[in-house]
């Protein structure tokens, strides 16, 4: 897999996640440290003008991380962002793709992608557009696998 070209274009996904419940949102506050109540408290959502608590966007953003494993693997994944633009109500699902925007033809170097985590609406369509990324990856064994190798 090493040395793997990749074309601009080329799609990954969508992988689904979820739906995402009320005790995942309390698992990754305990683990993140971030216990804001808008996530974990229907009352202080609803005061807030939310249907229900919201999904932690960098939970959402976490999830990049498997979409692209799923698609290829090994994979370095180099930097990764995320700008959040609506919400994900707890109990829905996120779905996530995306596609290369930027390639070089020499192998081995890596590719810009970009990255879309959508809501997922009840009739399995694509809801709102939730957090648009991009991921800087590269193919192949990490380079500390490169070097054992080449021994």
């Amino acid at each position: 897999m090493s040395g793997r070209n990749f074309a601009v274009g080329e799609a990954f996904g969508p992988v689904d996640f979820g739906p995402v419940e009320a005790a995942h949102l309390l698992a990754y506050a305990a683990a993140s440290g971030d216990d804001n109540p808008l996530h974990l408290d229907a009352a202080v959502a609803a005061a807030a003008g939310l249907q229900a608590p919201p999904v932690h966007g960098v939970l959402t953003m976490s999830l990049f991380e498997p979409a692209l494993r799923g698609w290829l693997e090994p994979i370095e994944i180099l930097r990764l962002s995320a700008k959040f633009l609506r919400p994900v109500s707890v109990g829905g699902t996120i779905r996530v793709s995306g596609r290369v925007a930027r390639a070089s033809a020499a192998p081995g170097e890596p590719a810009l992608l970009r990255v879309m985590a959508h809501g997922v609406q009840a009739d399995g369509a694509n809801g709102d557009l939730a957090a648009l990324g991009e991921a800087l990856v590269r193919a192949g064994p990490r380079p500390e696998a490169r070097a054992a190798m080449a021994l």
